[in-house]
């Protein structure tokens, strides 16, 4: 069964022309589907909290672990767990809730930080392959250049242009007029619901919009695979199979990543808007804003024996 297939619409349709807000479809099963999905949900939630919570804790508690890549790494598990609270906790409450009524402030709020959020994934992920960069193909130079004083810098710079990168366009899609049923089938207040619910189409607005995002998904990713083509071909001319196999092992966990995140990403906001069922947008949302901050603990734990090392230690094993 499809995730657009709709159970209980004439509940929600009978009171969308006088809500003050918007109604998050979300998932429109039946309401058994609905608690096991809540159940499921709150589960994924949980261990993505406790694994990202583990890899801070790890590095603040092993002092071999505190330099700038693990720093690094610290700060993107924050990150992730703010990314994956902007929307789980609202989805969570909506599953089960009747009316599924989300106030107007409340849906420009979670669209701001989702996408703030999410704009400064893409920057860490960067600076991260500037930091694999630096280590492999300048390994004598590299604590020089990668100081604490750089790294503190890199981390602020990517958490305010993230929170810079949005503003603007999503006040404006706030103070456009919103007509009929005001219903946005998905779990989270996404620009392509949004702007399909306005009175009037703005193409100029979906053109500025479809620019932003793709400079903002676009100049990170061509910097992380100018970074990556560096390394590779500075692992290439390394003589020993160890040498290469260790340089490879510090990329994968990244690359593997990166490649979760900006897959799903770009398979949702670098193609046609219409060409995406509701089922499929939901699905592949889910798989970049709940799968990859779930997986990304075990991605870097488990090719990482340091890091498995200072887990092991914090967990008492």
């Amino acid at each position: 069964m499809g995730l657009c297939t709709v159970h209980r619409p004439m509940k929600i349709a009978s009171n969308s022309s006088t809500i003050a807000g918007f109604i998050l479809l979300g998932f429109p099963y039946s309401r058994e589907r609905q608690v096991l999905l809540f159940v499921l949900f709150s589960i994924v939630y949980l261990l993505t909290l406790m694994g990202n919570a583990s890899i801070i804790c790890a590095v603040r508690w092993d002092q071999r672990l505190h330099t700038p890549m693990y720093i690094l790494l610290t700060n993107f598990s924050f990150l992730e767990i703010c990314y994956v609270t902007s929307t789980v906790p609202n989805m969570l409450a909506n599953l089960l809730s009747d009316t599924k009524v989300i106030s107007f402030s409340g849906c420009f709020l979670q669209f701001y930080f989702f996408f703030s959020l999410g704009s400064t994934e893409c920057f860490f992920l960067t600076i991260m392959a500037f930091d694999r960069y630096l280590a492999i193909c300048r390994p004598l130079h590299y604590p020089t250049l990668m100081t604490g004083h750089l790294c503190t810098n890199l981390i602020v710079s990517c958490w305010v242009l993230g929170f810079l990168w949005f503003p603007v366009p999503i006040i404006i899609i706030s103070q456009m007029s919103f007509c009929g049923s005001r219903i946005i089938d998905h779990f989270l207040c996404d620009p392509g619901p949004l702007l399909a619910l306005t009175c009037s189409r703005v193409p100029i607005m979906e053109l500025y919009w479809t620019i932003i995002i793709s400079m903002v998904l676009f100049i990170p990713f061509l910097c992380i695979m100018l970074s990556y083509v560096l390394v590779l071909r500075a692992v290439l001319r390394v003589p020993s199979a160890a040498g290469r196999r260790k340089a490879f092992s510090t990329c994968g966990s990244h690359l593997a990543v990166v490649s979760l995140f900006y897959g799903s990403v770009m398979v949702m906001y670098l193609s046609p808007t219409s060409e995406h069922e509701a089922g499929l947008q939901k699905l592949v949302t889910l798989v970049y804003s709940m799968g990859t901050p779930l997986i990304n603990p075990v991605i870097y734990s488990l090719r990482n024996k340091d890091m498995k090392h200072a887990l092991q230690k914090l967990l008492g094993i």
